[in-house]
């Protein structure tokens, strides 16, 4: 199946985002800019994307370079969304954790060739889903501390130490980033039918092929959000990777 740009594609995607802009503001939700922008985006840096893509594939470093790139630009989008971004060391390193064992894990088993035109698909979805564990445990845990605030200083009225009143408030909360992750393995063949699934049949694999593909990419996708939410949870309790305005109450 090959889809050409064209009127057809064209009109296809501006009935779709009208349908979208139209559903927000019919439910108030009042992102409708944020929808144009998203779009456009999407636009223009899949189109950068698949110019730079094709040449970089060719080379080894470049490859490197541009899977470097994708983990910067991701660590970049996480921490704006949620709101941490002095802390976008500590948001790095968490990923880091999550996501260099699974590549290391790939590449010593032979999984994957050290080529470009396997690490930069690869990477990209572990990296992708990668940001969005950590943007999901960000956002639970810091309103968690938010709204539960006065346990945490009752916490410390007990003798707790700050990080272990940290920790006694998200802890519950910190699991539910891994959710979504986890239904997409359970009804992955079932409801869904996953990209890299779809992506090997399309290129001509063959079903077993394109399982065994698929697989791979989940189960290296629990293990990179399993360890990035549990990084981020302790750094997160150790004061490290919080946003300023939130660092501030957590005081001793």
């Amino acid at each position: 199946m090959t889809i050409n740009p064209g009127w057809p594609v064209y009109t296809c995607l501006a009935v779709l985002m009208a349908i979208t802009v139209a559903a927000h503001r019919v439910s108030r939700f009042h992102l409708e800019r944020d929808v144009l922008v998203a779009g456009a985006r999407a636009i223009v840096q899949l189109t950068v994307a698949a110019a730079v893509i094709a040449t970089v594939l060719r080379s080894l470093p470049l490859s490197l370079l541009l899977t470097a790139v994708m983990f910067g630009l991701a660590v970049f989008t996480t921490t704006r969304r949620v709101g941490s971004g002095p802390a976008w060391p500590w948001t790095a390193a968490a990923m880091v954790c999550g996501i260099a064992p699974v590549m290391a894990v790939l590449l010593l088993t032979r999984t994957i060739p050290l080529e470009g035109i396997a690490i930069i698909p690869i990477a990209g979805i572990i990296i992708g889903n990668t940001m969005t564990a950590h943007t999901l445990v960000g956002r639970r845990d810091f309103a968690a501390l938010q709204e539960e605030h006065n346990q945490y200083e009752a916490c410390l009225s007990l003798g707790m130490l700050p990080s272990q009143a940290i920790e006694e408030i998200i802890h519950r909360r910190s699991p539910e980033a891994l959710l979504p992750g986890l239904d997409q393995v359970k009804t992955t063949g079932v409801v869904t039918l996953p990209g890299a699934f779809i992506g090997v049949m399309l290129g001509g694999g063959t079903p077993a092929q394109a399982a065994t593909a698929q697989v791979l990419v989940l189960f290296g996708i629990m293990a990179t959000q399993t360890v990035t939410v549990g990084v981020a949870e302790r750094l997160i309790a150790a004061r490290r990777l919080v946003p300023l305005s939130l660092r501030a109450e957590l005081i001793d």
